[in-house]
């Protein structure tokens, strides 16, 4: 099952509750759902929890179910929800203060949405009907997407109000609202009853987080070991250079002690050669020395 089909699932979980919360969510559902018209209301969906919850919510909200329930059809197939009879049509739309003959546009009667429980109750029913949630693995993403503009505006006021700042787009004829920062959507799904897919977000986050820190670390020290070991090459080749000119045997003992400690050691890092040093030098004394012997050996 899939990070947005468990989220969903976690949601139905926590949705019954009061009539009013109860009829808030059916809003949201049937305002992201497949059909919400004058002649027909169709939800269709292939989450089973979501599938499970729809009759008794929709029995809670309006005292009546659906006319008719399609089975569920393969391992992944979906189950349509319908209602197609004039007068429960006519109740749906009374519920929530349109006039079912007279409704062009769909929108969000705030007026029905009072109450902040009724207002988190509307944005989970849109998330289960028409949302979805990216698995934090792979990126951060939660959006609601809808067929009706004045919907999606709305929702996005709704939002606002409820102290989240989402992003609008628009997606082959269908609106939508979206977050992606991986602390709001956190926020959302923990408002929304789903507090375990928030912290699942959390805990991949932080594996990310971890990773990108060894990651960097690992990049570094190897740049690190690829610098040591290119100057050490460099000074070796100014080593054999001076020797193969007959002038390292003329430099002073302490510079001929140094050019041998680095033939001796070629692996080690300036800081590790100056510690074997005998007696031991600061790492800027060393590294002074075998500039001059490489400054030398390009003269020549």
């Amino acid at each position: 099952m899939s990070f947005s089909s468990e989220t969903k699932k976690e949601i139905c979980e926590n949705i019954t509750g009061k009539k009013c919360c109860a009829l808030a969510a059916c809003y949201g559902i049937l305002l992201y759902c497949n059909t919400f018209s004058a002649r027909e209301i169709r939800i269709i969906t292939g989450n089973p929890a979501f599938a499970q919850i729809l009759p008794r919510l929709f029995k809670r909200a309006f005292g009546f179910g659906f006319d008719s329930i399609s089975e569920k059809t393969g391992a992944r197939g979906k189950q349509s929800f319908v209602i197609n009879d004039k007068e429960k049509l006519s109740a749906v739309f009374g519920a929530y203060g349109y006039d079912i003959d007279s409704l062009l546009v769909h929108h969000v009667n705030l007026g029905v949405l009072d109450e902040d429980c009724c207002k988190v109750s509307f944005v989970k029913g849109a998330f289960l009907a028409g949302g979805s949630v990216t698995d934090p693995n792979k990126r951060y993403h939660f959006e609601l997407v809808t067929a009706h503009h004045s919907v999606s505006r709305e929702t996005y006021s709704l939002l606002l109000e409820l102290g989240f700042s989402p992003r609008e787009s628009s997606r082959k004829g269908n609106y939508i609202v979206y977050f992606k920062q991986s602390e709001v959507i956190e926020d959302v799904l923990t408002l929304l009853g789903a507090s375990n897919a928030s912290m699942q977000i959390m805990s991949a986050k932080i594996e990310k987080d971890m990773m990108n820190s060894v990651n960097r670390q690992v990049n570094c020290d190897t740049a690190n070991v690829k610098k040591t070991v290119m100057a050490a090459q460099a000074q070796l080749e100014a080593i054999s250079k001076l020797e193969e000119a007959s002038i390292l045997s003329t430099l002073p003992d302490i510079m001929q002690y140094t050019a041998k400690l680095r033939t001796d050691n070629p692996e080690l890092s300036i800081a590790e050669l100056a510690a074997l040093h005998n007696p031991p030098i600061t790492k800027s004394c060393l590294n002074h020395r075998l500039r001059k012997l490489t400054d030398m050996a390009g003269k020549l």
